[in-house]
Protein backbone atom coordinates (compact mmCIF):
# COMPACT_ATOMS: atom_id res chain seq x y z
CA UNK A 1 0.00 0.00 0.00
CA UNK A 2 3.12 2.44 0.73
CA UNK A 3 4.19 1.91 -3.10
CA UNK A 4 0.80 2.88 -4.06
CA UNK A 5 0.13 6.19 -1.81
CA UNK A 6 4.04 7.09 -2.74
CA UNK A 7 3.21 6.76 -6.25
CA UNK A 8 0.01 8.83 -6.14
CA UNK A 9 2.34 11.40 -4.60
CA UNK A 10 4.67 11.61 -7.06
CA UNK A 11 2.10 11.46 -10.21
CA UNK A 12 -0.52 14.21 -8.10
CA UNK A 13 2.66 16.15 -6.99
CA UNK A 14 4.28 16.92 -10.28
CA UNK A 15 0.59 17.34 -12.49
CA UNK A 16 0.24 20.05 -9.40
CA UNK A 17 3.63 21.96 -9.80
CA UNK A 18 3.62 21.57 -13.82
CA UNK A 19 -0.44 22.20 -15.24
CA UNK A 20 -0.06 25.73 -13.37
CA UNK A 21 3.07 26.91 -15.13
CA UNK A 22 2.24 25.34 -18.65
CA UNK A 23 -1.48 26.90 -18.39
CA UNK A 24 0.43 30.50 -17.57
CA UNK A 25 2.36 29.95 -20.44
CA UNK A 26 -0.37 29.33 -22.89
CA UNK A 27 0.21 25.40 -23.15
CA UNK A 28 -2.90 24.43 -22.19
CA UNK A 29 -3.35 21.80 -18.98
CA UNK A 30 -3.09 18.65 -21.68
CA UNK A 31 0.44 19.61 -22.57
CA UNK A 32 0.84 20.91 -18.80
CA UNK A 33 0.36 16.93 -17.98
CA UNK A 34 2.33 15.59 -21.02
CA UNK A 35 5.35 17.77 -19.75
CA UNK A 36 4.57 16.28 -16.45
CA UNK A 37 5.20 12.90 -18.06
CA UNK A 38 7.65 13.32 -19.54
CA UNK A 39 9.63 14.50 -16.69
CA UNK A 40 8.44 11.70 -14.47
CA UNK A 41 9.18 8.65 -17.28
CA UNK A 42 12.73 7.69 -15.52
CA UNK A 43 11.58 8.10 -12.32
CA UNK A 44 8.80 5.65 -13.01
CA UNK A 45 11.28 3.69 -14.60
CA UNK A 46 13.63 3.30 -11.86
CA UNK A 47 10.24 2.76 -9.76
CA UNK A 48 9.86 -0.23 -11.98
CA UNK A 49 5.84 1.28 -12.54
CA UNK A 50 3.90 -0.43 -15.57
CA UNK A 51 3.53 2.32 -17.62
CA UNK A 52 1.32 0.53 -19.57
CA UNK A 53 -0.76 -0.64 -16.97
CA UNK A 54 -1.50 2.77 -15.67
CA UNK A 55 -2.08 4.10 -18.64
CA UNK A 56 -5.12 1.54 -19.34
CA UNK A 57 -6.65 2.40 -16.23
CA UNK A 58 -6.05 6.37 -16.67
CA UNK A 59 -8.11 5.66 -19.87
CA UNK A 60 -11.74 5.55 -17.65
CA UNK A 61 -11.13 9.20 -17.85
CA UNK A 62 -12.15 8.65 -21.46
CA UNK A 63 -14.80 6.94 -21.07
CA UNK A 64 -16.22 9.44 -18.24
CA UNK A 65 -15.36 12.18 -20.76
CA UNK A 66 -17.82 10.35 -23.85
CA UNK A 67 -20.33 9.93 -20.82
CA UNK A 68 -20.55 13.60 -20.60
CA UNK A 69 -20.38 14.17 -24.28
CA UNK A 70 -23.35 12.18 -24.21
CA UNK A 71 -25.39 14.23 -21.63
CA UNK A 72 -25.00 16.88 -23.95
CA UNK A 73 -26.07 15.61 -27.17
CA UNK A 74 -29.53 14.68 -27.12
CA UNK A 75 -30.95 11.97 -29.87
CA UNK A 76 -32.18 14.40 -32.47
CA UNK A 77 -28.69 16.53 -32.14
CA UNK A 78 -27.23 13.22 -32.77
CA UNK A 79 -28.83 12.05 -35.67
CA UNK A 80 -28.11 15.32 -36.82
CA UNK A 81 -24.52 14.59 -37.10
CA UNK A 82 -25.52 11.41 -38.67
CA UNK A 83 -23.91 12.85 -42.23
CA UNK A 84 -20.41 13.87 -40.63
CA UNK A 85 -20.45 10.73 -38.35
CA UNK A 86 -21.18 8.05 -41.47
CA UNK A 87 -19.65 10.29 -44.40
CA UNK A 88 -16.83 12.43 -42.98
CA UNK A 89 -15.75 9.85 -40.55
CA UNK A 90 -15.55 7.03 -42.79
CA UNK A 91 -14.32 9.22 -46.09
CA UNK A 92 -11.37 10.29 -43.06
CA UNK A 93 -10.35 6.18 -42.49
CA UNK A 94 -9.97 5.16 -45.63
CA UNK A 95 -8.33 8.10 -47.10
CA UNK A 96 -6.10 8.20 -44.48
CA UNK A 97 -5.54 4.50 -44.04
CA UNK A 98 -4.45 4.18 -47.99
CA UNK A 99 -2.53 7.33 -47.85
CA UNK A 100 -0.26 5.52 -44.87
CA UNK A 101 -0.44 1.86 -46.00
CA UNK A 102 1.39 3.28 -49.58
CA UNK A 103 3.84 5.23 -47.40
CA UNK A 104 4.73 1.70 -45.42
CA UNK A 105 4.65 0.26 -48.19
CA UNK A 106 7.13 2.48 -50.89
CA UNK A 107 9.35 1.86 -47.23
CA UNK A 108 9.75 -1.43 -47.89
CA UNK A 109 6.67 -3.12 -45.60
CA UNK A 110 4.53 -6.23 -46.67
CA UNK A 111 1.14 -4.93 -47.44
CA UNK A 112 -0.31 -6.66 -44.49
CA UNK A 113 1.66 -4.41 -42.47
CA UNK A 114 1.39 -1.45 -44.17
CA UNK A 115 -2.29 -2.06 -44.18
CA UNK A 116 -2.16 -2.38 -40.00
CA UNK A 117 0.08 0.53 -39.81
CA UNK A 118 -2.56 2.58 -42.34
CA UNK A 119 -5.37 1.77 -39.81
CA UNK A 120 -3.82 2.80 -36.83
CA UNK A 121 -2.80 5.81 -37.73
CA UNK A 122 -5.97 6.79 -38.90
CA UNK A 123 -7.14 7.19 -35.64
CA UNK A 124 -7.46 10.52 -33.56
CA UNK A 125 -6.67 10.80 -29.66
CA UNK A 126 -10.21 11.25 -28.59
CA UNK A 127 -8.76 12.43 -25.07
CA UNK A 128 -6.37 14.87 -26.09
CA UNK A 129 -8.99 16.44 -28.60
CA UNK A 130 -11.72 16.48 -26.85
CA UNK A 131 -10.36 17.80 -23.81
CA UNK A 132 -8.90 20.59 -25.64
CA UNK A 133 -11.82 21.21 -27.51
CA UNK A 134 -13.85 21.52 -24.12
CA UNK A 135 -11.05 23.83 -22.70
CA UNK A 136 -11.36 26.17 -25.85
CA UNK A 137 -15.39 26.13 -26.03
CA UNK A 138 -14.87 25.04 -29.25
CA UNK A 139 -16.65 21.68 -29.02
CA UNK A 140 -20.11 23.03 -30.47
CA UNK A 141 -18.46 25.22 -33.34
CA UNK A 142 -18.61 23.56 -36.87
CA UNK A 143 -14.82 22.09 -36.33
CA UNK A 144 -15.36 20.71 -32.97
CA UNK A 145 -18.96 19.17 -33.78
CA UNK A 146 -16.69 17.59 -37.14
CA UNK A 147 -13.86 16.76 -35.10
CA UNK A 148 -16.04 14.42 -32.58
CA UNK A 149 -18.36 13.06 -35.64
CA UNK A 150 -15.04 11.54 -36.88
CA UNK A 151 -13.31 10.52 -33.56
CA UNK A 152 -16.92 8.61 -32.45
CA UNK A 153 -16.81 7.08 -35.86
CA UNK A 154 -13.03 5.75 -34.49
CA UNK A 155 -14.39 4.79 -31.68
CA UNK A 156 -16.81 2.67 -33.77
CA UNK A 157 -14.19 0.77 -35.86
CA UNK A 158 -11.38 -0.52 -33.62
CA UNK A 159 -13.37 -3.52 -32.80
CA UNK A 160 -13.92 -4.35 -36.46
CA UNK A 161 -9.81 -3.23 -36.66
CA UNK A 162 -9.01 -6.07 -34.17
CA UNK A 163 -11.51 -8.27 -35.57
CA UNK A 164 -9.39 -8.03 -39.41
CA UNK A 165 -5.80 -8.26 -37.54
CA UNK A 166 -5.33 -12.13 -37.08
CA UNK A 167 -6.13 -12.14 -40.54
CA UNK A 168 -3.44 -10.32 -41.82
CA UNK A 169 -0.75 -12.54 -40.67
CA UNK A 170 2.83 -12.09 -42.07
CA UNK A 171 4.27 -15.28 -42.94
CA UNK A 172 8.11 -14.54 -42.26
CA UNK A 173 7.19 -13.12 -38.87
CA UNK A 174 5.08 -16.16 -37.70
CA UNK A 175 7.67 -18.56 -38.42
CA UNK A 176 10.14 -16.06 -36.42
CA UNK A 177 8.26 -16.10 -33.39
CA UNK A 178 6.92 -13.12 -31.15
CA UNK A 179 8.36 -10.17 -29.57
CA UNK A 180 8.21 -8.35 -27.15
CA UNK A 181 6.43 -3.79 -27.17
CA UNK A 182 7.81 -2.14 -24.33
CA UNK A 183 4.64 -0.71 -23.95
CA UNK A 184 0.95 -1.32 -23.98
CA UNK A 185 -1.00 -4.95 -23.13
CA UNK A 186 -0.66 -8.44 -24.81
CA UNK A 187 -4.05 -9.48 -25.93
CA UNK A 188 -6.49 -7.38 -28.15
CA UNK A 189 -8.17 -6.05 -25.19
CA UNK A 190 -6.49 -7.00 -21.96
CA UNK A 191 -9.56 -8.52 -20.06
CA UNK A 192 -10.63 -11.91 -18.91
CA UNK A 193 -14.29 -10.85 -19.04
CA UNK A 194 -15.09 -11.56 -22.29
CA UNK A 195 -18.22 -13.36 -23.32
CA UNK A 196 -18.47 -13.48 -26.57
CA UNK A 197 -14.70 -15.15 -27.69
CA UNK A 198 -15.51 -18.15 -28.73
CA UNK A 199 -19.06 -17.59 -30.06
CA UNK A 200 -20.12 -17.98 -33.92
CA UNK A 201 -20.25 -14.92 -35.63
CA UNK A 202 -24.50 -14.18 -35.55
CA UNK A 203 -24.97 -14.96 -31.94
CA UNK A 204 -21.54 -12.59 -30.62
CA UNK A 205 -23.60 -9.88 -33.41
CA UNK A 206 -26.42 -10.69 -31.08
CA UNK A 207 -25.22 -10.56 -27.99
CA UNK A 208 -23.62 -7.02 -28.85
CA UNK A 209 -27.16 -5.74 -30.16
CA UNK A 210 -28.68 -7.07 -27.01
CA UNK A 211 -26.65 -5.24 -25.22
CA UNK A 212 -27.02 -2.03 -26.76
CA UNK A 213 -30.23 -2.06 -26.42
CA UNK A 214 -29.66 -2.84 -22.64
CA UNK A 215 -28.42 -0.10 -22.07
CA UNK A 216 -30.92 2.37 -24.45
CA UNK A 217 -34.11 0.56 -22.62
CA UNK A 218 -32.35 0.71 -18.97
CA UNK A 219 -31.37 4.19 -19.44
CA UNK A 220 -34.32 5.53 -20.62
CA UNK A 221 -37.05 3.46 -17.85
CA UNK A 222 -34.31 1.96 -14.76
CA UNK A 223 -32.24 5.37 -13.85
CA UNK A 224 -35.27 7.71 -12.98
CA UNK A 225 -36.34 4.63 -9.82
CA UNK A 226 -33.05 3.86 -9.12
CA UNK A 227 -31.85 7.42 -8.26
CA UNK A 228 -34.78 8.40 -6.46
CA UNK A 229 -34.26 5.46 -4.91
CA UNK A 230 -30.71 6.51 -4.03
CA UNK A 231 -31.65 9.90 -3.21
CA UNK A 232 -33.89 9.09 -0.95
CA UNK A 233 -31.26 7.88 1.87
CA UNK A 234 -30.46 12.07 1.51
CA UNK A 235 -26.55 10.68 1.35
CA UNK A 236 -24.45 12.95 -1.62
CA UNK A 237 -21.59 10.83 -1.34
CA UNK A 238 -23.99 7.85 -2.08
CA UNK A 239 -25.21 9.53 -5.19
CA UNK A 240 -21.83 10.28 -5.91
CA UNK A 241 -21.15 6.33 -5.74
CA UNK A 242 -24.20 5.78 -7.80
CA UNK A 243 -23.21 7.90 -10.73
CA UNK A 244 -19.86 6.07 -10.73
CA UNK A 245 -21.61 2.87 -10.76
CA UNK A 246 -23.36 3.70 -13.69
CA UNK A 247 -20.19 4.79 -15.74
CA UNK A 248 -18.40 1.72 -14.81
CA UNK A 249 -21.48 -0.63 -14.89
CA UNK A 250 -22.31 0.40 -18.87
CA UNK A 251 -18.56 0.10 -19.37
CA UNK A 252 -17.92 -3.52 -18.01
CA UNK A 253 -21.05 -4.46 -19.71
CA UNK A 254 -18.92 -3.16 -23.64
CA UNK A 255 -15.90 -4.69 -22.71
CA UNK A 256 -17.79 -7.99 -21.95
CA UNK A 257 -19.63 -8.09 -25.36
CA UNK A 258 -16.02 -6.96 -27.40
CA UNK A 259 -17.27 -3.29 -27.63
CA UNK A 260 -14.92 -0.17 -26.73
CA UNK A 261 -16.29 1.22 -22.87
CA UNK A 262 -15.86 4.62 -24.67
CA UNK A 263 -19.07 3.70 -26.75
CA UNK A 264 -20.87 2.34 -24.65
CA UNK A 265 -20.49 5.34 -22.08
CA UNK A 266 -21.41 7.82 -25.19
CA UNK A 267 -24.85 6.00 -25.30
CA UNK A 268 -25.41 6.01 -22.18
CA UNK A 269 -24.83 9.46 -21.72
CA UNK A 270 -27.39 10.28 -25.07
CA UNK A 271 -29.91 8.27 -23.58
CA UNK A 272 -29.62 10.05 -20.29
CA UNK A 273 -29.79 13.42 -22.18
CA UNK A 274 -33.29 14.51 -21.58
CA UNK A 275 -33.07 12.96 -17.55
CA UNK A 276 -34.22 15.06 -14.67
CA UNK A 277 -30.76 13.88 -13.28
CA UNK A 278 -28.56 14.97 -16.20
CA UNK A 279 -27.19 17.62 -14.40
CA UNK A 280 -26.31 16.30 -11.18
CA UNK A 281 -24.73 13.65 -12.80
CA UNK A 282 -22.62 15.95 -14.91
CA UNK A 283 -21.91 17.56 -11.57
CA UNK A 284 -20.46 14.33 -10.08
CA UNK A 285 -18.80 12.85 -12.74
CA UNK A 286 -16.79 15.67 -13.88
CA UNK A 287 -13.91 16.05 -11.29
CA UNK A 288 -13.39 12.56 -11.78
CA UNK A 289 -12.79 12.84 -15.48
CA UNK A 290 -10.27 15.56 -14.84
CA UNK A 291 -8.39 13.78 -12.71
CA UNK A 292 -8.21 10.45 -14.87
CA UNK A 293 -7.75 12.21 -18.15
CA UNK A 294 -5.03 14.07 -16.26
CA UNK A 295 -3.24 10.91 -15.28
CA UNK A 296 -3.80 9.70 -18.78
CA UNK A 297 -1.65 12.40 -20.51
CA UNK A 298 0.75 12.10 -17.69
CA UNK A 299 0.83 7.89 -18.08
CA UNK A 300 1.14 8.80 -22.39
CA UNK A 301 4.16 11.79 -21.59
CA UNK A 302 5.61 8.77 -19.08
CA UNK A 303 5.81 6.16 -22.30
CA UNK A 304 8.24 7.79 -24.38
CA UNK A 305 10.94 6.01 -24.85
CA UNK A 306 13.99 8.92 -24.79
CA UNK A 307 16.60 6.18 -25.22
CA UNK A 308 15.08 4.48 -28.15
CA UNK A 309 14.27 7.47 -29.77
CA UNK A 310 17.25 8.67 -29.29
CA UNK A 311 18.91 6.07 -31.72
CA UNK A 312 16.55 6.49 -34.36
CA UNK A 313 15.67 10.58 -33.85
CA UNK A 314 15.80 10.79 -37.84
CA UNK A 315 13.50 8.23 -38.42
CA UNK A 316 10.97 9.24 -35.38
CA UNK A 317 11.28 12.79 -36.39
CA UNK A 318 10.50 12.01 -39.88
CA UNK A 319 7.48 9.72 -39.68
CA UNK A 320 5.85 11.95 -36.78
CA UNK A 321 5.72 14.95 -38.95
CA UNK A 322 5.17 12.94 -42.42
CA UNK A 323 2.17 10.98 -40.98
CA UNK A 324 0.89 14.37 -38.99
CA UNK A 325 1.48 16.00 -42.55
CA UNK A 326 -1.02 13.60 -44.30
CA UNK A 327 -3.64 13.10 -41.89
CA UNK A 328 -4.04 17.24 -41.43
CA UNK A 329 -3.86 17.73 -45.60
CA UNK A 330 -6.61 14.61 -45.77
CA UNK A 331 -8.74 16.01 -43.09
CA UNK A 332 -8.37 19.90 -44.34
CA UNK A 333 -9.66 18.32 -47.73
CA UNK A 334 -12.58 16.51 -46.21
CA UNK A 335 -13.31 19.41 -44.49
CA UNK A 336 -13.90 21.27 -47.13
CA UNK A 337 -15.73 18.62 -49.24
CA UNK A 338 -18.48 18.57 -46.45
CA UNK A 339 -18.82 22.27 -45.98
CA UNK A 340 -16.23 23.42 -43.13
CA UNK A 341 -14.51 26.42 -43.93
CA UNK A 342 -12.15 29.09 -42.61
CA UNK A 343 -10.84 29.18 -39.11
CA UNK A 344 -12.86 25.87 -38.70
CA UNK A 345 -11.59 23.78 -41.11
CA UNK A 346 -7.94 24.47 -40.05
CA UNK A 347 -9.20 23.44 -36.47
CA UNK A 348 -10.57 20.32 -37.49
CA UNK A 349 -7.50 19.30 -39.87
CA UNK A 350 -5.16 20.61 -36.98
CA UNK A 351 -6.75 19.04 -33.94
CA UNK A 352 -7.29 15.79 -35.69
CA UNK A 353 -3.44 14.98 -37.11
CA UNK A 354 -2.25 12.81 -34.58
CA UNK A 355 -2.35 9.24 -33.53
CA UNK A 356 -4.75 8.07 -31.11
CA UNK A 357 -4.34 6.40 -27.53
CA UNK A 358 -5.66 2.87 -29.36
CA UNK A 359 -2.77 3.13 -31.37
CA UNK A 360 -0.87 1.58 -28.21
CA UNK A 361 -3.57 -0.94 -27.65
CA UNK A 362 -3.46 -2.07 -31.65
CA UNK A 363 0.45 -1.65 -32.30
CA UNK A 364 0.96 -4.60 -29.41
CA UNK A 365 -1.67 -6.65 -30.75
CA UNK A 366 -0.09 -6.91 -34.28
CA UNK A 367 2.98 -7.55 -32.59
CA UNK A 368 1.24 -10.73 -30.68
CA UNK A 369 -0.61 -11.81 -34.09
CA UNK A 370 2.80 -11.56 -36.11
CA UNK A 371 1.70 -9.02 -38.42
CA UNK A 372 4.06 -6.06 -37.02
CA UNK A 373 7.42 -6.77 -36.18
CA UNK A 374 8.47 -5.88 -32.18
CA UNK A 375 11.18 -3.83 -33.20
CA UNK A 376 9.04 -1.72 -35.80
CA UNK A 377 6.36 -1.65 -33.26
CA UNK A 378 8.06 -0.40 -30.09
CA UNK A 379 9.67 2.70 -33.12
CA UNK A 380 6.02 3.20 -34.10
CA UNK A 381 5.13 3.68 -30.38
CA UNK A 382 6.95 6.53 -30.03
CA UNK A 383 5.85 8.39 -33.28
CA UNK A 384 2.72 7.50 -31.89
CA UNK A 385 3.28 9.07 -28.09
CA UNK A 386 5.70 11.91 -30.17
CA UNK A 387 2.53 13.09 -32.63
CA UNK A 388 0.32 13.09 -29.15
CA UNK A 389 2.83 15.27 -27.41
CA UNK A 390 3.08 17.58 -30.35
CA UNK A 391 -0.68 18.52 -30.84
CA UNK A 392 -1.05 21.02 -28.06
CA UNK A 393 1.54 22.86 -30.24
CA UNK A 394 -0.65 22.54 -32.90
CA UNK A 395 -3.52 23.89 -31.01
CA UNK A 396 -1.54 26.86 -30.02
CA UNK A 397 -0.69 27.57 -33.16
CA UNK A 398 -4.19 27.46 -34.72
CA UNK A 399 -5.07 30.16 -31.43
CA UNK A 400 -2.22 32.64 -32.24
CA UNK A 401 -1.75 32.34 -36.22
CA UNK A 402 -5.27 31.10 -37.89
CA UNK A 403 -7.62 32.67 -35.49
CA UNK A 404 -5.65 36.31 -35.96
CA UNK A 405 -5.59 35.66 -39.87
CA UNK A 406 -9.27 35.16 -40.10
CA UNK A 407 -10.34 37.56 -37.73
CA UNK A 408 -8.54 40.38 -39.96
CA UNK A 409 -10.33 39.12 -43.29
CA UNK A 410 -13.69 38.97 -41.68
CA UNK A 411 -14.02 43.06 -41.02
CA UNK A 412 -12.04 43.01 -44.27
CA UNK A 413 -14.81 41.05 -46.35
CA UNK A 414 -17.71 42.77 -44.71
Amino acid sequence: MENYLFLSFILLGTGIAIVPVAVWLGLGSVLGFLIAGMLLGPVLSVLSVDVGSLERFAEFGVVMMLFLIGLELAPKKLWDLRKRLLGLGGLQLVCTSLAVMGLAMALGQPWQSALTIGLIFSLSSTAIVLQTLHEKGLLMGAGGQSSFSVLLMQDIVVIPILALLPLLVVPELAAMGGGAVSHGPTTSTGLSLNLVQGMPGWLRALVTLGSIILVIVGGAYLTGPVFRYVESAKLPELFTAMALTLVVGVAVLMMAVGLTPALGAFIAGVVLANSEYRNALEKEITPFKGLFLGLFFVSVGASVNFRLMVDNVGLVVSLTFGVMAIKAVILFALGRLFGVSGANNWLFALGMAQAGEFGFVLLSFSVATHVLSADLANTLIIVVALSMVLTPLFFLFYDKVVVPRYALKEPAES
